[in-house]
């Protein structure tokens, strides 16, 4: 296994040498492997929903590429390397589990999960900056899906006290809002429209929060299931000769609604 790592290594540096390597990853920066590192997460997580374990072990592969990738831009920046890495994350593991490394015992997740925040905390201020200026959302990136991004912020708020006790009040929330996007739309300003349209959303994000389930998830199914739908409508008007647009909304809805009961989901 290490073998392999180093062997990997290598052949990293070796495409960034600047006389034998490759134009291409000669030519990337930080920045410019954003959007692949992006893509890379995302398809090991498509991979795992496929449960298609052959291409998770690829897929994988191509994230850590991604990482290789990073920590060789930093060694020849001379700002971290490869080995850095690993012993940041190894040491953080260790840190953040005393009850496995320490002896430190937790009677509760709860506790587990406090004491779990309280280190992220610590490592916060270990960077150097003044406790008055750590936000509780501090460490939430900027980048992450906003689904993502807005159950992360919202986990944090309620850590501190900030939630309601139970989900009934949240149910009424999201009536509330909607009638508030509804007002917007009446209106007709679509500034107001696109501020209400985005408070429900992050209430409905927080409804999923209290009813224990993964609102980025959820929304990923219910895309392969619209998907799936949408493909037995196509199916049904190809079989009838005739394009999308040939037919009218009524006709549509009809082949939706028997996707339903046909495809069973």
């Amino acid at each position: 296994m290490l073998g392999n790592t180093q062997k990997l290594l290598e052949i990293m540096a070796l495409l960034r040498h600047p006389e034998q390597g490759c134009s291409w990853d000669l030519q990337q920066d930080f920045k410019s492997l954003i959007p692949y590192t992006l893509e890379e997460a995302y398809e090991v997580a498509d991979a795992i929903e496929r449960s298609d374990w052959d291409d998770l072990r690829l897929e994988l592969g191509d994230l850590l590429l991604q990482v290789v990738f990073h920590a060789q831009l930093a060694k020849e920046q001379n700002l971290f390397d490869f080995e850095q890495v690993a012993e940041s994350i190894a040491d953080k593991l260790v840190r953040r589990h005393p009850h496995v490394f320490a002896g430190v015992v937790f009677n509760s997740d709860e506790e587990r999960k406090q004491a779990w925040e309280q280190a992220k905390a610590e490592e916060r201020l270990a960077k150097g900056k003044p406790p008055g200026m750590q936000s509780v959302l501090a460490g939430v990136p900027n980048n992450l899906p906003a689904l993502v991004q807005c159950q992360k912020m919202q986990d944090l708020a309620a850590n501190h006290g900030f939630d309601w006790p139970d989900v009934l009040p949240v149910f009424d929330k999201v009536v509330e809002e909607l009638d508030e996007v509804k007002e917007a739309w009446e209106s007709g300003d679509q500034a107001h429209i696109e501020e209400e349209v985005g408070d429900l959303l992050l209430v409905a994000v927080n409804l999923a929060r209290h009813l224990k389930v993964n609102p980025e998830a959820a929304l990923r199914e219910s895309n392969k299931k619209f998907t799936r739908r949408f493909n037995y409508i196509e199916q049904q008007v190809e079989a009838s000769g005739r394009q999308l647009t040939d037919c009218s909304l009524a006709e549509l809805d009809a082949f939706w609604n028997a996707a339903k009961q046909a495809l069973k989901i």
